[in-house]
């Protein structure tokens, strides 16, 4: 079983900082990609930052400049730092990873509980 533990959401002022951390355990043989999602009240979820196991990574084109994507591999640990934070960031964020456990040849989608960031005007 592999579990994806996040942590460092909060409430901050607009043009402040949070950095997201999301933990992947457990039963784990490969990580193919590590990213991170957003879920605004009423809107869809959307892609927010993701990494590749070789390093590739891709942000939004909201968050460009603002926010960075980087990984631990150490540590099956990726981190969003999100800096000149807008009221148009609040949202809830979701970790998201693809692995592949011990044993399986398969390739899983797994998610993380969310934690919520809050910016205030």
């Amino acid at each position: 079983q592999v579990q994806l533990v996040e942590s460092g959401g909060g409430l901050v002022q607009a043009g402040g900082s949070l950095r997201l951390s999301c933990a992947a355990s457990g039963s784990i043989f490969s990580i193919q990609i590590m990213g991170w999602y957003r879920q605004a009240p009423g809107k869809q979820r959307e892609l927010v930052a993701a990494v590749t196991s070789a390093g590739t990574t891709n942000h939004a084109d909201s968050v460009k400049g603002r926010f960075t994507i980087s990984t631990d591999n150490a540590k099956n640990t990726v981190y969003l730092q999100m800096n000149s934070l807008q009221p148009e960031d609040t949202a809830v964020y979701y970790c998201n990873a693809i692995i592949q456990s011990h044993g399986s040849i398969r390739w899983d989608d797994y998610w993380g509980q969310g934690t919520q960031v809050t910016v205030s005007s």
